[in-house]
């Protein structure tokens, strides 16, 4: 799904500021009926897999927001519910000020959530808030690893990464 709907081959600059020949929308799956009732699952498995136990799952916003939605409501049909929030790129001026938002809880057990790792900047940037906020971080979930050195930079920061997917998954499947 991942290929057929959010990979492409090309000229695109990322989001860190990098040229490369592949890009990946994961919002053309993630934002999709289906993308939705897949990967929620799919990442509760993972998460299984990993051994974590959060309370709430969220991430950098735009590209966390779905699949924490997903996750969280994937959990809804298990005995352990899980949370979705989502933490801002900047703090409202107006409002209560937060970087955080949503059901969220100072002491939460959290799973930071990424769609696309490249150089781990956005998951690195959302768990320092999670954690100036209250979070406890588990690891880091990607629906879609890069393999550009953004896992190795989460990890050098003391997070396990976890991710559904790899570049190496995806770009056999684009041909050419």
């Amino acid at each position: 799904m991942l290929a057929e709907r959010s990979a492409r081959r090309g000229q695109f600059t990322l989001a860190s500021g990098r040229a490369s020949s592949f890009y990946v929308d994961a919002r053309l799956t993630t934002m999709s009926p289906e993308g939705l009732a897949l990967i929620g699952p799919l990442a509760l498995e993972e998460i299984a897999v990993a051994g974590w136990r959060p309370d709430s799952v969220g991430g950098l916003t735009l590209g966390a927001d779905p699949i924490s939605y997903a996750i969280a409501y994937a959990s809804a049909g298990t005995p352990r519910l899980v949370r979705a929030f989502t933490v801002r790129k900047e703090a409202k001026a107006h409002g209560t000020g937060k970087l955080v938002e949503g059901p969220f809880r100072p002491g939460d057990a959290v799973v930071v959530i990424e769609d696309v790792i490249t150089t781990g900047g956005s998951a690195l940037k959302a768990a320092a808030a999670i954690a100036a906020a209250g979070g406890e971080i588990l690891g880091v979930l990607a629906l879609v690893d890069r393999e550009e050195g953004g896992r190795e930079a989460i990890e050098s920061a003391g997070y396990s990464v976890r991710a559904l997917a790899r570049a190496a998954d995806i770009l056999p499947l684009l041909g050419g």
